[in-house]
């Protein structure tokens, strides 16, 4: 019953700590000498997944006839790589403005597609614990 709920929150986490890199990215576009990063997000994703399947954190029961269920859905850090710049600058900024802005637009509507189906989805669970 939670794994979706999990699979959608880790997703939710994994884009919020790209929105921060990519807001990094932006934020020092003028910065002598730094270098963009970003990671994959595909196998960010399928690693958090992956390591949450092979390590769940079962919650303590202070009560038999309470429910099971797995931890928290927060998704390990990913591994930050380098962006290899389309165009080499003279001051040694590899932070191109429009592929940055692109990337940050494109993970803000991933980030809202997320929310939305996770409160979709919860939505429908109370409905159904409500039994309407």
């Amino acid at each position: 019953m939670t794994a979706t709920l999990d699979f959608q929150a880790t997703a939710l986490s994994l884009q919020a700590q790209r929105a921060k890199v990519l807001a990094s990215n932006i934020a020092n576009a003028d910065t002598p000498n730094y270098q963009a990063r970003d990671f994959d997000f595909s196998v960010a994703l399928s690693q958090a997944t992956q390591s949450a399947a092979q390590n769940p954190s079962e919650p303590v029961r202070t009560h038999p006839s309470h429910l099971s269920g797995t931890g928290s859905a927060a998704a390990p850090a990913p591994v930050l790589q380098y962006r290899q710049p389309l165009q080499p600058s003279l001051d040694g900024n590899s932070v191109d403005l429009d592929t940055e802005r692109a990337a940050f637009a494109e993970n803000s509507v991933r980030y809202e597609a997320s929310l939305r189906f996770l409160n979709g989805q919860i939505k429908t669970m109370l409905t159904a614990i409500n039994g309407q």
